[in-house]
């Protein structure tokens, strides 16, 4: 599969074994992934792109049911007839349509001109710090998703703090992790979460004014833990 540039963002590209993947860095919590003419959106909202401009969706992530995750407008403009969308309890009941995915679920979904499938786990997203439990409470059990794309395992954690459960994901090759501090994780917590997660590439993403260079010192010395810093604040 060739190589796609859809959007009129920063975008990074992936070997993943039978083609090539495309992240495109949409801005604040928004991606957008694409595998020749597939095309997923990961909390796709209106403030982060022109979506009547971009290519129609074969498949929506939404990771909770806050308005900067879920944009019910824009899913309808970037939805075809067999786009799928999968997305946590609460952000279905408020969108009203979509698969529920629950922690520890994963679902597929096939890549025709691939001829292969594309697997999504659900995992946890919830904060834990006292006086923050309110923004994402664990009860809610909003989702972050693992998503598996050829050769590579891509963790979007969604909004989360550094919880226990990032020590069960396996072996992750990209994370995007949130860090905007109240409602997600400071520089530290970050850095915290990716010494236990050991990705190959770490995103800080949903960063909005918070110290990037912060992180960067604090994982000075993880070699094996590539940080970089894309346009999504």
């Amino acid at each position: 599969m060739e190589a796609k540039k859809s959007f009129d963002k920063e975008t990074d590209y992936f070997n993943v074994g039978p083609g090539t993947l495309a992240i495109s860095f949409l801005g604040h919590g928004s991606l957008a992934m694409e595998l020749g003419d597939f095309t997923i959106y990961i909390d796709a909202v209106s403030d982060y792109g022109i979506y009547t401009k971009y290519p129609k969706a074969d498949l929506i992530l939404v990771t909770h049911e806050h308005a900067d995750h879920l944009d019910g407008a824009v899913i309808k403009t970037v939805s075809k007839p067999d786009t799928r969308i999968v997305l946590s309890s609460s952000a279905n009941k408020k969108l009203g349509r979509g698969e529920v995915l629950a922690h520890g679920e994963t679902c597929k979904i096939s890549v025709p001109e691939w001829n292969s499938d594309i697997e999504i786990k659900a995992v946890p997203a919830y904060n834990i710090s006292e006086g923050r439990t309110h923004f994402h409470p664990k009860e809610r059990k909003d989702n972050g998703y693992i998503l598996t794309i050829g050769s590579l395992r891509v963790y979007v954690a969604g909004d989360t703090e550094d919880i226990p459960e990032m020590s069960d994901l396996g072996t992750i090759d990209i994370a995007f992790l949130p860090m905007n501090q109240p409602y997600t994780m400071l520089p530290e917590q970050v850095a915290a979460a990716a010494r236990r997660i050991k990705p190959s590439i770490l995103y800080p993403y949903h960063f909005g004014s918070s110290d990037t260079a912060r992180l960067l010192k604090l994982l000075g010395d993880e070699k094996e833990i590539e940080v970089r810093i894309r346009k999504m604040q």
